[in-house]
């Protein structure tokens, strides 16, 4: 008695782990020390939830409007629709059968071809933040990835895909600005692939 509850409860819980947030605006921000949130400030969260067993890793972007301002600037606008596009372009080459190294040089490919300036590093996810399965890129092996990234991408998976795109800023004098995105994505039992809920796709504001 009461076994049954207790993991239950344990299954129910929801927890945050491993909480990160960054800050990028004109000009830059301090290198040391601590850092204020302004007006006109880019924020990006790196954050993940704990649930029944699974777990998250998401990456969103927030833009804290300036007085007057009820968008944000159209060239941060541009800097997320890329990242969006290069999700689009991992996805259509995620398909089952082909490592990792395959599928990171056959996207990176496109995005060039499409003049995005973008960086690919997407992993397995469930059991653990970051799963068993083929790595797609790391932030520093953009040429492909040892041993992880020969692994062949099977059906019936989930994934983080976890990239970013940069992009210039004309409201900040052509100064780049990073795009970093982490949305959760599937493979279903026939390799189609689909988002577990749905991607950012406008940012957040923040009044």
């Amino acid at each position: 008695p009461g076994v049954f509850a207790e993991e239950m409860e344990g299954l129910l819980t929801l927890a945050a782990q491993n909480v990160t947030v960054d800050v990028q605006r004109a000009g830059g921000v301090p290198s040391d020390g601590p850092v204020v949130i302004q007006p006109g400030d880019l924020l990006w969260t790196d954050f993940g939830v704990v649930a029944m067993g699974l777990k998250t890793d998401t990456q969103h972007l927030g833009y804290v409007l300036r007085s007057g301002e009820s968008e944000a600037p159209e060239g941060l606008r541009r800097c997320l629709a890329n990242s969006n596009r290069l999700q689009d372009i991992l996805l259509a080459h995620m398909e089952p059968g082909l490592t990792g190294n395959e599928i990171l040089a056959g996207a990176l490919a496109q995005m060039r071809s499409e003049g995005i300036d973008g960086t690919i590093y997407t992993h397995p996810i469930g059991d653990h933040g970051h799963g068993a399965g083929p790595l797609i890129g790391r932030w520093d092996a953009q040429e492909g990835v040892p041993e992880r990234g020969d692994v062949v991408l099977l059906p019936s998976t989930w994934h983080s895909i976890e990239l970013q795109a940069t992009t210039p800023i004309p409201e900040w004098g052509g100064e780049p600005a990073s795009c970093r995105q982490e949305e959760e994505a599937y493979l279903d039992e026939a390799g189609e692939r689909h988002w577990v809920f749905r991607r950012q796709d406008r940012l957040h504001l923040v009044w």
